[in-house]
């Protein structure tokens, strides 16, 4: 039965739309590259590469990593987080690690889109009332609820439209405005400009400083993603073989990108007048000043917002379909597994665009936009490290309770230890992430504490609870009968154990003598 499964799966895969590496590595770095976050890190200077390099170390390489195996593991069974906590711990904690996985990215939408409202804000060549503009919360939430819907109806195309789109706007909006961005401090310098960071900065941080730990502790959401394209696992070309290829391509040039890119951003503006949702395209204006090509600075805010659109795109085609693949397999009731013409999850993107709308409205009680950006941006942090922390946790068990499975990609030639090294470093390094995330940063008004606190406890208690209320109502009759969901190595085992006692018991059944004689 498993078997025909897989060929089913296989067979479906075979006639599906196919990525390639380049463009899943494209996606990669869309899901995960924000320029919008390199304001936050740009104000530590020089020690803001220890902060990156440090965050690669112990959150991106084993992310990659672990993600690589587990995917490579289970190439063509679905469900992405909820396959691999799932199969090591069972379907409750499956469903929760893909569930927050969801609904973080829900979380993320308005974030995000704050930076491409601020971006939008810039199009004009008056940059003063570009950044009165950019600040007014009215606008920002309504930019964002346009270009979120915007975004929401592209994704019921399909993945083709998806996988297009997604593309082109990581390269406009993403990669060449970060390499423009490298090239204008580098030239900038070259002609004589005066940097505003101190290169003879101490490359170590100053860990006496609480606030400055707690602030950088948003640096692991800027690396949060590159398992997400687990879910396009049967999307990919030869996923054994491509998948982390395109997985760890992204990743060198994710780093790249956030170091390179925040030192051009500290060069051009000093550490005391950076804000973390202007400051990009102030750095743009800026360097286009000096260059006297201001006419630039319009062209690299619609650039920024193209971008922004390509990586909401990304976000909203992969956890959604990760989530729907699950609830067809009985997870989520028959109303969440509608789908359109095209085959798209339109209800669970209806669903998502709702909580997106209400989540926005914060824009009307936060004291500020940056305020608002920042308290959204923790409860994502907090949200997602506890589904990492299930996926390293997962990794580990796995090696034990599946040893003999085929692992195309495998951390480790020989023996465990190194995976337990990449692994524990992983989930140690987002436990300490996950309770500094709790403290709010001293260098942003963020107004009432309580606030913070109340959103950020009460956020994260209501969304771990929600998924196991949903469970406790479910009912046999949420399988969808056209469901392929290949059953979990446990559920099969479990099933064989069934079989093997139901014959026992029959033969018995059948020859009591030799069954009393084997009593005695």
């Amino acid at each position: 039965m498993a078997t025909n499964s897989v060929s089913q799966t296989k067979a479906t895969v075979k006639t599906a739309a196919k990525l390639g590496v380049g463009t899943l590595m494209i996606m990669n770095i869309v899901a995960v590259v924000s320029l919008r976050g390199l304001p936050a890190e740009a104000v530590y200077g020089m020690s803001s590469a220890f902060y990156y390099l440090f965050a690669a170390i112990v959150f991106l390489i084993p992310v990659s990593l672990v993600a690589a195996e587990l995917a490579a593991l289970f190439p063509y069974q679905q469900g992405g987080m909820f396959r691999w906590v799932g199969e090591a711990f069972g379907s409750k904690l499956g469903f929760l690690g893909i569930w927050l996985q969801w609904i973080e990215s829900t979380i993320w939408y308005p974030t995000v889109l704050t930076f491409g409202a601020v971006s939008l804000a810039f199009i004009g060549m008056d940059h003063v009332a570009d950044s009165h503009l950019a600040a007014n919360r009215f606008y920002t939430l309504a930019v964002v609820l346009v270009i979120y819907w915007l975004a929401t109806l592209i994704s019921l195309k399909g993945l083709g439209w998806v996988g297009k789109i997604s593309k082109i706007g990581g390269m406009v909006g993403t990669i060449i405005p970060a390499c423009i961005l490298v090239v204008c401090g580098v030239i900038f310098l070259a002609c004589g400009g005066h940097s505003q960071m101190n290169f003879h900065g101490d490359f170590f941080p100053d860990f006496t400083n609480f606030d400055n730990v707690v602030l950088a502790a948003s640096i692991f959401l800027f690396y949060a993603g590159m398992e997400m394209s687990g879910v396009h696992v049967r999307d990919i070309k030869n996923p054994t073989v491509n998948y982390p290829k395109a997985v760890f391509g992204g990743a060198l040039v994710t780093v790249l990108i956030f170091v390179l890119g925040t030192y051009s951003l500290g060069v051009i503006i000093p550490a005391k007048d950076i804000n973390l949702v202007q400051s990009l395209l102030v750095g743009f204006d800026n360097y286009m000043k000096s260059f006297h090509m201001e006419w630039f600075t319009p062209i690299i805010a619609i650039a920024l917002a193209f971008g922004v659109l390509a990586g909401v795109l990304t976000w909203v085609a992969g956890p959604s379909k990760g989530i729907f693949a699950v609830g067809q397999a009985g997870y989520l009731p028959p109303f969440l597994q509608k789908t359109n013409k095209a085959g798209v999850q339109k209800n669970i993107l209806l669903i998502q665009g709702l909580a997106v709308t209400l989540l926005s409205l914060l824009f009307v009680v936060m004291p500020s936009v940056q305020s608002f950006y920042q308290i959204l941006s923790q409860l994502t942090v907090l949200l997602y490290l506890i589904a990492y922390l299930l996926m390293f946790a997962a990794s580990i068990y796995l090696r034990y309770s599946m040893k003999d499975a085929k692992r195309p990609f495998r951390i480790g030639k020989h023996g465990n230890g190194l995976l337990w090294i990449v692994s524990g470093v992983g989930f140690l390094g987002s436990l300490l992430a996950f309770v500094l995330s709790f403290f709010p940063p001293s260098q942003i008004a963020m107004g009432s504490t309580t606030v913070w606190y109340t959103v950020l406890f009460g956020g994260v208690a209501l969304f771990v609870i929600l998924p196991f209320i949903i469970l406790a109502c479910r009912k046999p009759s949420w399988v969808d009968p056209k469901s392929d969901f290949v059953p979990f190595h446990w559920q099969k085992d479990a099933a064989s154990q069934a079989q093997l006692k139901a014959a026992a018991e029959a033969y018995e059944a059948s020859h009591p003598a030799e069954a009393d004689t084997t009593a005695s």
